[in-house]
Protein backbone atom coordinates (compact mmCIF):
# COMPACT_ATOMS: atom_id res chain seq x y z
CA UNK A 1 0.00 0.00 0.00
CA UNK A 2 1.29 3.38 -1.12
CA UNK A 3 2.32 6.28 1.90
CA UNK A 4 2.87 9.57 1.58
CA UNK A 5 4.96 12.30 4.00
CA UNK A 6 3.35 15.38 5.16
CA UNK A 7 4.51 18.39 6.87
CA UNK A 8 2.08 19.04 9.27
CA UNK A 9 1.57 22.37 10.73
CA UNK A 10 -0.81 24.95 13.49
CA UNK A 11 -3.01 27.46 11.61
CA UNK A 12 -5.26 29.49 14.45
CA UNK A 13 -7.03 25.96 15.81
CA UNK A 14 -6.38 23.63 12.94
CA UNK A 15 -4.08 21.20 11.54
CA UNK A 16 -3.45 21.31 7.98
CA UNK A 17 -0.86 19.38 5.86
CA UNK A 18 1.26 19.64 2.92
CA UNK A 19 3.20 17.27 0.74
CA UNK A 20 6.72 17.18 2.32
CA UNK A 21 7.75 17.06 -1.65
CA UNK A 22 6.85 20.66 -2.29
CA UNK A 23 8.14 21.97 0.97
CA UNK A 24 12.06 23.89 0.65
CA UNK A 25 12.49 24.77 4.09
CA UNK A 26 11.24 25.73 7.47
CA UNK A 27 11.95 29.66 8.85
CA UNK A 28 11.32 31.64 11.73
CA UNK A 29 8.92 34.57 10.66
CA UNK A 30 10.59 37.78 11.80
CA UNK A 31 8.16 39.61 9.79
CA UNK A 32 8.20 40.91 6.33
CA UNK A 33 8.45 43.96 3.73
CA UNK A 34 4.62 45.18 2.91
CA UNK A 35 4.19 45.66 -0.54
CA UNK A 36 1.99 48.79 -1.61
CA UNK A 37 -1.70 47.80 -3.27
CA UNK A 38 -1.23 44.05 -2.33
CA UNK A 39 -3.80 42.21 -1.22
CA UNK A 40 -4.45 41.87 2.45
CA UNK A 41 -3.51 38.33 3.00
CA UNK A 42 0.05 38.88 1.77
CA UNK A 43 2.46 39.74 4.45
CA UNK A 44 4.82 41.19 2.05
CA UNK A 45 8.64 40.13 0.71
CA UNK A 46 11.36 38.84 2.74
CA UNK A 47 14.89 38.29 1.37
CA UNK A 48 16.21 34.63 1.86
CA UNK A 49 19.70 34.51 1.44
CA UNK A 50 19.56 36.99 -1.84
CA UNK A 51 16.60 35.52 -2.91
CA UNK A 52 13.13 37.53 -2.88
CA UNK A 53 10.42 35.51 -1.75
CA UNK A 54 6.91 36.43 -1.70
CA UNK A 55 4.98 35.60 1.88
CA UNK A 56 1.35 35.09 2.21
CA UNK A 57 -0.52 35.08 5.95
CA UNK A 58 -2.70 31.96 5.60
CA UNK A 59 -4.56 32.96 8.20
CA UNK A 60 -5.70 36.31 6.00
CA UNK A 61 -6.22 33.49 3.03
CA UNK A 62 -8.45 31.28 4.94
CA UNK A 63 -10.16 34.63 6.93
CA UNK A 64 -9.75 32.94 10.00
CA UNK A 65 -10.31 34.21 13.42
CA UNK A 66 -7.09 33.65 15.16
CA UNK A 67 -5.12 34.95 18.50
CA UNK A 68 -1.95 37.17 17.63
CA UNK A 69 0.77 34.70 18.20
CA UNK A 70 4.54 36.27 18.34
CA UNK A 71 6.46 33.16 17.58
CA UNK A 72 5.51 32.12 13.97
CA UNK A 73 6.93 30.34 11.04
CA UNK A 74 6.93 30.33 7.64
CA UNK A 75 6.77 27.00 5.27
CA UNK A 76 9.10 27.82 2.30
CA UNK A 77 7.05 25.97 -0.54
CA UNK A 78 6.97 25.60 -4.49
CA UNK A 79 3.09 26.36 -5.39
CA UNK A 80 2.48 25.94 -9.24
CA UNK A 81 6.12 26.40 -9.95
CA UNK A 82 6.41 29.47 -7.76
CA UNK A 83 8.74 29.64 -4.66
CA UNK A 84 6.08 31.31 -1.39
CA UNK A 85 6.28 31.56 2.11
CA UNK A 86 3.38 30.38 4.28
CA UNK A 87 3.29 32.05 7.33
CA UNK A 88 2.06 29.42 10.36
CA UNK A 89 1.31 28.90 14.04
CA UNK A 90 3.50 25.97 14.23
CA UNK A 91 5.08 23.90 11.83
CA UNK A 92 4.70 20.71 14.63
CA UNK A 93 5.60 17.42 12.71
CA UNK A 94 6.57 15.02 9.64
CA UNK A 95 4.83 12.63 9.60
CA UNK A 96 3.49 9.54 7.08
CA UNK A 97 -0.06 8.54 5.91
CA UNK A 98 -1.25 5.61 4.25
CA UNK A 99 -3.40 5.57 1.41
CA UNK A 100 -5.87 3.95 3.76
CA UNK A 101 -5.81 7.30 6.19
CA UNK A 102 -6.36 9.89 3.59
CA UNK A 103 -9.72 10.78 2.59
CA UNK A 104 -10.96 12.74 -0.48
CA UNK A 105 -12.73 16.20 0.55
CA UNK A 106 -15.25 15.38 -2.40
CA UNK A 107 -18.42 17.19 -0.39
CA UNK A 108 -16.55 17.90 2.69
CA UNK A 109 -15.04 21.29 1.70
CA UNK A 110 -17.49 22.50 -0.99
CA UNK A 111 -16.30 25.51 -2.66
CA UNK A 112 -12.37 25.01 -1.37
CA UNK A 113 -10.91 22.84 -4.25
CA UNK A 114 -7.75 23.58 -2.78
CA UNK A 115 -7.97 21.00 0.10
CA UNK A 116 -7.45 18.12 -1.42
CA UNK A 117 -8.07 15.26 1.01
CA UNK A 118 -8.82 14.69 5.22
CA UNK A 119 -5.96 12.69 6.56
CA UNK A 120 -7.49 10.71 9.98
CA UNK A 121 -4.00 10.23 12.64
CA UNK A 122 -5.45 8.73 15.49
CA UNK A 123 -8.62 10.73 16.58
CA UNK A 124 -6.92 13.89 14.64
CA UNK A 125 -8.20 15.00 11.40
CA UNK A 126 -5.81 16.98 9.16
CA UNK A 127 -6.82 19.20 6.15
CA UNK A 128 -4.29 18.66 3.27
CA UNK A 129 -3.93 21.44 0.99
CA UNK A 130 -2.98 20.95 -2.47
CA UNK A 131 -0.32 24.27 -2.80
CA UNK A 132 -0.87 24.02 -6.83
CA UNK A 133 -4.43 25.12 -6.99
CA UNK A 134 -4.11 27.46 -3.31
CA UNK A 135 -3.70 30.84 -5.51
CA UNK A 136 -5.63 31.14 -8.61
CA UNK A 137 -4.16 32.43 -11.82
CA UNK A 138 -4.30 36.20 -10.62
CA UNK A 139 -2.76 35.31 -7.34
CA UNK A 140 -0.08 33.93 -8.27
CA UNK A 141 0.88 36.63 -10.95
CA UNK A 142 0.57 39.15 -8.13
CA UNK A 143 3.04 36.90 -5.91
CA UNK A 144 5.49 35.98 -9.38
CA UNK A 145 5.00 40.29 -9.70
CA UNK A 146 6.01 41.08 -5.94
CA UNK A 147 8.97 39.26 -6.43
CA UNK A 148 10.17 40.93 -9.61
CA UNK A 149 9.78 44.24 -8.62
CA UNK A 150 11.67 43.89 -5.55
CA UNK A 151 14.49 42.82 -7.27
Amino acid sequence: MASEQFVIFQLAAEEYAVSISQVKEIIRYNGATKLPAAPNYMAGIINLRGKVIPVVDLIGKFALLFEKKLDRQVLIVEAAGQEVGLVVDAVTEVIRLEANAIEAANGIAQSKEYISAIGKVDKRLLIILDLDILFNQAEMSALRDAGKRAC
